[in-house]
C-alpha cells in the first residue's frame, strides 16, 4: 500500500510541474476512502480560492458518505458554482495522481457542466 501510495504522489508531483506555468487556478481533486475534496487553488498567490467537499453539511444531509460516483458528481457540481460565483470559468485539471475514472472521473464531468472548462 506505501508503495502505491508513492507512485501516486510522484505522479502528482509530475502533474503539478506541467500545469504550474499555465497560469490559471488549480482544481485539484483529493479523495479518500470516505470522502471526496475539491480546492481551486492559485498558485501564483499560493491560496485557496474556494472549495467543496462531501463533509459540507449540505453534501452529507443530501448524499450521506461521499464514497460513491453520485456524491462525486455533486461535489464537482458544487465547486463549479462557487467558481463561476467568484469569476472563475477556465481551471487546469489536477488529478493528484489518481486514475481518471469512477469519482474522480464523476467529479470532472460534473464540473464541466456546472460550466468550467478545462
Amino acid at each position: 500500500m506505501k508503495d502505491k501510495n508513492i507512485a501516486r504522489l510522484r505522479r502528482a508531483r509530475k502533474t503539478r510541474i506541467r500545469i504550474a506555468g499555465q497560469g490559471k487556478p488549480r482544481l485539484c481533486v483529493f479523495r479518500s476512502g470516505r470522502h471526496i475534496y475539491a480546492q481551486i487553488i492559485d498558485d501564483a498567490k499560493g491560496q485557496v480560492l474556494t472549495q467543496a467537499s462531501s463533509l459540507e453539511k449540505e453534501a452529507r444531509s443530501a448524499h450521506g458518505l461521499g464514497n460513491d460516483v453520485a456524491a462525486a458528481a455533486a461535489i464537482g457540481e458544487r465547486v463549479a458554482q462557487k467558481a463561476l460565483a467568484i469569476g472563475i470559468k477556465e481551471v487546469a485539471f489536477d488529478r493528484s495522481g489518481y486514475r481518471y475514472h469512477g469519482r474522480v472521473k464523476a467529479l470532472a464531468e460534473a464540473a464541466r457542466e456546472g460550466g468550467l472548462s478545462f
